[in-house]
């Protein structure tokens, strides 16, 4: 039975990840900061799909946390078949009027955690012939507008970088970068969204599954919704 582990499984994308793979049949492990919120969402997976989960309650800002979790990745008696990185969130304010430990640690939560989760996956995955990452990104890394949008920037190129180098080890990787999205990213964030027009937000689960169909067709990059493409092929341009 193959095992996923999502980071960030407590909403939004990450949550619709763990329900998509939970009814293709894969046993889980999803990770969280909140523990209370992470044993709910694992008791309606179970009920909903009746698959085993497995709950790691760790802040991926956190060095001693993120090896935690890479300390699972690298269990060989219980191998992780797919790792998704979608853990993050983004801060509101101008760069010089965040401190730099908000900063450091969105940085940790959006780059590091996923290079060093991902080296982690890589490294036994190839060593027992192959496996399956997402990173999930977003079509903010096209734009010169954030930290948040830097720190997303790197995260495709460095997936888009893994797959050219690790292709042949039988792993396959894929950026998933989606637009705006109906999760709780931005009222958690304190981000003023009400003046956005409805065709511009996306649907969480048609995310998801419009990403696991790219991925299932081997691409390397994964952007939802025909504005989102238009606005990518745009946006590489400026």
């Amino acid at each position: 039975m193959a095992t996923a582990l999502v980071t960030g499984a407590t909403s939004g994308i990450g949550f619709e990840f763990a329900r998509l793979l939970a009814s293709e049949g894969y046993d889980l492990v999803i990770v969280g900061r909140d523990g209370r919120k992470l044993e709910q969402k694992a008791e309606h997976l179970r009920g909903e799909f009746g698959v085993p989960v497995e709950l790691i309650t760790a802040d991926l800002s956190s060095d001693r946390q993120i090896w935690m979790v890479e300390r699972r990745l690298a269990d060989t008696r219980k191998p992780i078949h797919l790792l998704v990185n979608n853990a993050g969130y983004g801060l509101p304010a101008r760069f010089a009027a965040n401190t730099m430990e908000e900063e450091q640690a969105m940085l940790d939560t959006l780059v590091t955690a996923p290079m060093r989760l991902t080296h982690v996956a890589a490294t036994t995955m190839i060593s027992r012939g192959g496996g399956s990452i997402i990173n999930v990104s977003s079509v903010a890394g096209w734009t010169p507008r954030s930290t948040y949008a830097a720190a997303k920037s790197y995260l495709t190129a460095f997936t888009q970088a893994v797959h050219h180098e690790s292709a042949r080890d039988g792993i396959r990787i894929m950026a998933l970068c989606p637009g705006y999205t109906k999760t709780e990213f931005h009222q958690r964030g304190g981000f003023e969204t009400t003046k956005l027009p409805k065709f511009m937000w996306l649907d969480a689960s048609k995310v998801v599954a419009d990403g696991w169909s790219d991925f299932k067709r081997g691409k390397v990059i994964s952007v939802p919704g025909a504005l989102y493409k238009l606005a990518r092929f745009v946006l590489r341009f400026q």
